[in-house]
């Protein structure tokens, strides 16, 4: 039997793959203008914001040692919860156990209190 040639729909040529996708149209002269002074405004902005910051040195000196102290932090964070999973599953397996034993009794029980060889039918 001749292999049938099933044509691949989803494999579009790569040569019509982004028409009319993208506007080339240029900007206008007024819209860069007012663009640029948006821009150099907003500069402006963020430069007085920060020089209104005070203590700036004593802020970039500190950078590293805060770092390091949330890198502790998160540690222990880690060790916290490594205790709090630890203690839900002392909890959950002491529960399971009590569980099993519960069970097992009340299986002895009706082991022992089973009678012979009545069928009920």
């Amino acid at each position: 039997m001749p292999e049938i040639k099933i044509p691949n729909l989803n494999n579009r040529s790569r040569q019509y793959l982004f028409k009319n996708k993208l506007s080339i149209k240029r900007k206008s002269k007024s819209k860069l203008l007012r663009e640029s002074l948006l821009m150099v405004i907003s500069a402006f902005i963020l430069f007085l914001i920060n020089y209104f910051i005070p203590q700036k040195k004593f802020l970039i000196n500190s950078f590293i040692e805060n770092f390091y102290k949330i890198y502790i932090t998160f540690l222990d964070l880690f060790k916290y919860f490594y205790q709090i999973l630890l203690v839900a599953f002392i909890f959950s397996s002491f529960f399971v156990a009590i569980l099993l034993i519960i069970g097992a009794l009340y299986r002895l029980y009706r082991i022992s209190t089973r009678k012979t060889n009545k069928f009920k039918f």
